[in-house]
């Protein structure tokens, strides 16, 4: 790996070329005076680190980074090259643009997209080379027409439903839909990969569900074997599967929010993870409020004795759900501090107490990072119990105006 490197892009374009560079810095370092106001750090170190241990766990499995959604929100060729430059041998996206993007990038793993219409333009796709999710036998038909349009043969993976009752072929169709399959596949305008299916209790480790969709897909994988069909890659492990069911490895697993460094089953523990972003506010304005004053749209709240609070730059627009109001903290002057008042489209305020901890203007507060415990940085999972959601939502919400950094990580291999 090369040494770490520092860059910034808007939260809209994750992947623009670098706007600002500086010497190697943390997360946690403090803003420079020219730094954003709103900021969502990603450290790819951190990314680097997850890897290792989801490649512990996988054994002699392949891991597949998913970094569908532009990694979970994170920026997805960025993390897909940390990603792969730390162990991963495959990258899972969920559309074709999506896939497209990281071949753009110059991005030579393999990459699966295993969501779209099958109306959908699938010859671009094809020709750069993007492996393709087949769900259905209308999938089928257009991404074999689409291979005979660009004269190379798609590699496709198959999802099999296997009890989610999501995406996938349904057990009523598969027999079939395996004839057609090796049918197209004998015309050469296909090369059949793998078969994969998605689990509907992973975060619940010893639910039966599991073992149900593992005998589905068991059974799935035999039948595609009886007529010729023999996967080089069958996966079925998410997240939370590849860290708590080392019987569910099999080629392959697939894991997501993981990867960024965020519990898939919080009740188990951080599994050794760390969390890949951290959004942060510069504070905009430290001031008085007088005992009886209220704070914010409505007044919620009220102080109760004479304090100090500060301003930070950043609502609801840019990531803070506005549901969250008096019910979240920040990590500001070496403590956390209690948000006071309504969230509000741009702004917030936390309660700095009477002697204002020594807080100044340009400040740094944490909304949440690496957390360290109920005293320390605030953790996404934070957010997430007093929403009633889960940390996927969280971080996944996180934009408006808010700019994404970069920290550690590889220099530029793909």
């Amino acid at each position: 790996m090369a040494g770490s490197k520092f860059v910034t892009t808007t939260a809209q374009e994750p992947d623009t070329a670098p706007t600002q560079t500086s010497a190697p810095v943390a997360a946690n370092t403090p803003p420079s005076a020219a730094a954003p106001q709103a900021e969502a750090v990603i450290d790819l170190d951190a990314v680097a680190h997850n890897i290792g241990i989801l490649r512990e766990h996988a054994g002699g499995a392949t891991v597949m980074a998913v970094v569908k959604a532009d990694a979970y929100n994170h920026g997805a060729v960025p993390v897909a090259r940390a990603a792969l430059a730390a162990g991963a041998g495959e990258l899972g996206v969920t559309t074709l643009a999506e896939g497209l993007e990281l071949k753009n990038a110059g991005i030579t793993a393999p990459v699966l997209s295993w969501l779209h219409t099958a109306d959908s333009d699938f010859a671009p796709a094809v020709a750069a080379g993007v492996e393709l999710g087949l769900s259905s036998p209308r999938h089928l038909a257009a991404v074999a027409a689409a291979a005979r349009q660009v004269g190379t043969a798609a590699t496709v993976t198959v999802k099999v439903d296997t009890g989610l009752n999501r995406n996938g072929v349904s057990r009523e169709e598969w027999t079939d839909f395996l004839k057609d399959l090796a049918r197209v596949e004998a015309e050469g305008a296909i090369r059949f990969k793998g078969v994969f299916s998605h689990l509907a209790h992973a975060d619940e480790p010893h639910h039966p569900v599991i073992d149900d969709q593992r005998e589905r897909f068991t059974s799935a994988l035999e039948d595609a074997e009886r007529i010729g069909l023999v996967p080089e890659a069958a996966h079925l492990s998410n997240s939370a599967a590849t860290l708590t069911r080392p019987d569910l490895r099999f080629d392959m697993v697939r894991p997501g929010i993981a990867i960024y460094g965020l519990s898939p089953v919080p009740d188990l523990g951080t599994f050794g993870l760390r969390p890949v972003m951290t959004f942060r506010s510069r504070v905009a304005l430290v001031k008085k409020v007088a005992a009886g004053e209220g704070v914010s749209y409505g007044h919620t709240w009220v102080a109760p004795h004479d304090t100090t609070v500060a301003l930070l730059p950043v609502g609801y627009a840019d990531g803070i759900p506005r549901a969250l109001g008096g019910r979240f903290e920040v990590w500001l002057g070496d403590d956390r501090r209690p948000g006071i008042g309504r969230v509000c489209m741009d702004q917030v305020v936390v309660d700095l107490g009477p002697d204002g901890a020594g807080v100044r203007e340009g400040d740094t507060a944490v909304f949440f990072g690496d957390g360290d415990g109920d005293r320390g940085v605030p953790h996404a999972q934070d957010w997430a119990d007093a929403l009633d959601t889960i940390h996927y939502e969280v971080v996944t919400s996180v934009r408006g105006r808010t700019i994404r950094t970069y920290v550690g990580g590889p220099g530029g291999r793909s």
